[in-house]
């Protein structure tokens, strides 16, 4: 697949799976992230495989966003593909409790972060008439579940931006969807409990969750579709749950 693309979120998880699949697959990448050398890291592993380029910033810092993306070199300017990864879970406390702080990090970074780096990229698209945008949002964008209030708030976000830019850029020829996964082991929940990672191994305790390898081949899936195929929202639970709420755990 001869195309370029680009990935936020792509030093751990999710992120750092699909770049891992994209390779294999010879697509050229831009990958993303904040975390400096994560990112030299896997360009090394990546570049016996592909072209890879990495850009170090924070989706939160919208001056940065644009003029990272404005300092790509020439060869990869040409952005096909779009994965909107970037996003994190701050603290599981009940709303008349929440910190300030925790709500700014999940509304700066799934929302507006998502923001900033699609409108960016997408003026090429649209001159073009053609790309694909793929948002990762979450089972908690689908139903809202005690005490994740915010998070669930900034995840129904990205499930209307989804559609909205669906709609907007549906003139254009510019493919748009969503991939919403439930469980999946990943620095998630270490990031959500503050580094215990004690209490982040619990969440995932007793049943079989999903992999990030599993959600990287579901959006290999979705972009390899022919151009007239759109794959709109798609949602990924594993076998054990049945909701956010509603987990089949053996222990």
């Amino acid at each position: 697949m001869n195309k370029t693309a680009f990935i936020t979120g792509a030093t751990s998880g999710i992120g750092k799976a699909t770049a891992e699949l994209f390779a294999s697959k010879d697509i050229r990448l831009i990958i993303c992230g904040r975390r400096k050398e994560r990112l030299k890291e896997l360009k090394k592993q990546l570049e016996p495989l592909t072209d890879v380029c990495t850009l170090n910033f924070d989706v939160r810092d919208k001056e940065t966003v644009s003029s990272a993306i404005e300092s790509l070199p020439k060869e990869f300017r040409h952005i096909d593909i779009l994965i909107n990864n970037a996003g994190n879970a701050h603290g599981l406390d009940p709303i008349e409790k929440g910190s300030l702080e925790d709500w700014d990090a999940m509304l700066d970074i799934n929302v507006k972060g998502l923001l900033y780096v699609s409108r960016a990229i997408l003026p090429q698209m649209v001159e073009r008439n053609s790309g694909h945008i793929i948002n990762i949002g979450s089972t908690a964008g689908k139903e809202v579940y005690p005490r994740g209030n915010v998070y669930c708030a900034s995840k129904h976000a990205v499930d209307a931006i989804n559609q909205g830019m669906r709609i907007d850029l549906n003139t254009y020829g510019i493919r748009v969807g969503a991939v919403n996964p439930g469980l999946v082991e990943t620095e998630f929940s270490n990031v959500r409990f503050k580094g215990d990672a004690n209490r982040a191994k619990t969440v995932y305790k007793g049943f079989q969750p999903l992999k990030p390898e599993d959600i990287a081949n579901i959006i290999y899936f979705v972009i390899s579709q022919p151009s007239h195929v759109n794959i709109a929202d798609l949602v990924v639970m594993p076998t054990a749950q049945a909701s956010s709420t509603i987990v089949n755990k053996t222990i």
